[in-house]
């Protein structure tokens, strides 16, 4: 807007003039301004005094500050709008919604720090990561890669003998910054039925549970495995990979089997003809083992051996494809003796299988002792 050369004082001045009977088109040439400023000057300063010229004059001044306050406060608002929805509270977060206030808004660097409220020392020096936290992030990512379907809780627990001082939660923040989260498997909407509930076992050989998996090679030969799994500790007692499986092999290697962990009290299976054979049945009622087969058509009647056919399909068959049968055996039982004695189940407490059976069978052998004492 364009200054006057005149002032507030000098304006009503003339006006005083034009009141006191001096004409205007006069007042005008001699005072160098056209008409319409001067009707202008009149619809503005008409009535006023000099001291009531210097108020309007602050009262400007104030309003003009007032306005570019407010305007600087929208512009706040709209940048902290623009940078983040909600204002986050980690420090690596608000340094970069200091930088895209700079870049986006031109603020200066002082004023955003204040916005976003973090120290300019702190937006300037960035933290370094201590040797400790490079070497526990490497680790981190090195299992999350070998084993993809692993989350952070189970990555914390194979962490925890290298870094016992490390809690789930700084594990949580690394695994995080690393993008390593697993996508979440949509389940399958189903149709409800009725359900007839799992005994519960209470020791270690009470229940086996065994099913079949099928897989085949790279040439595409078929192949059968058989997965026996303990329902109270979940260890695996054995899984066999053959091209053909028939109920007498069953047998033969539940037989093996026993000559390390003994024979269990009860077998749960399918109606797979391999268990439903003269050689399966025969060889239950030899050794006093009760069979309980499932209704037909119900596996979740098999529920911990179908669980754990699932792990076994996506940590290892999904993952690999052989050429011949031993190469097929000598992967299976890698991953078994890593199922039983590394990987952790969060249902025994977070540790592997043969952990806890080993545990178990001490606390019932101690238990065992102190009754015989306290008969003595």
């Amino acid at each position: 807007m364009k200054k006057s050369r005149f002032t507030d004082e000098q304006i009503i001045g003339f006006l005083k003039q034009a009141e006191a009977g001096m004409p205007v088109k006069e007042l005008c040439r001699s005072g160098g301004f056209s008409d319409a400023t001067f009707y202008k000057w009149r619809a503005k300063y008409g009535g006023m005094e000099a001291s009531d010229a210097s108020k309007l004059r602050d009262l400007e001044s104030e309003n003009a500050k007032l306005k570019r306050l407010l305007a600087e406060a929208h512009l706040d608002i709209h940048a902290l709008k623009s940078v983040f929805g909600v204002k986050p509270l980690a420090p690596q977060a608000r340094r970069e919604a200091i930088r895209k206030m700079i870049e986006l808004f031109d603020l200066s660097e002082r004023r955003a720090c204040r916005l976003v409220g973090l120290s300019r020392d702190s937006y300037r020096h960035e933290p370094e990561a201590s040797a400790q936290t490079k070497a526990l992030c490497g680790r981190i990512v090195e299992i999350a890669h070998q084993r993809r379907r692993f989350g952070y809780r189970r990555v914390h627990d194979l962490l925890r003998p290298e870094f016992p001082g490390v809690n789930h939660k700084r594990v949580y923040r690394l695994y995080r910054n690393a993008n390593l989260a697993v996508r979440k498997r949509k389940k399958a909407k189903r149709p409800m039925h009725e359900r007839v509930p799992l005994q519960l076992a209470t020791s270690v050989n009470q229940v086996w549970s065994m099913d079949f998996v099928s897989d085949s090679l790279s040439n595409g030969r078929r192949l059968k495995y058989l997965t026996v799994a303990d329902d109270f500790s979940h260890e695996c007692v054995d899984i066999t990979v053959d091209y053909g499986i028939s109920g007498q092999y069953v047998t033969r290697l539940l037989d093996q089997a026993a000559l390390f962990r003994g024979y269990p009290q009860v077998v749960r299976t399918d109606n797979g003809p391999e268990f439903t054979s003269r050689a399966f049945l025969a060889w239950a009622q030899s050794h006093g083992i009760r069979h309980i087969l499932i209704q037909p058509g119900r596996p979740m009647q098999n529920g911990y051996i179908e669980s754990f056919n699932g792990k076994f399909r996506d940590e290892h068959l999904n993952e690999h494809w052989f050429q011949n049968l031993q190469q097929a055996r000598a992967a299976v039982a890698s991953w078994r003796q890593d199922y039983n004695e590394i990987r952790p189940h969060s249902s025994l407490g977070r540790i592997p299988p043969a952990q806890f059976a080993q545990q178990h069978r001490l606390a019932a052998s101690s238990d065992a002792v102190s009754s015989t004492i306290k008969i003595d």
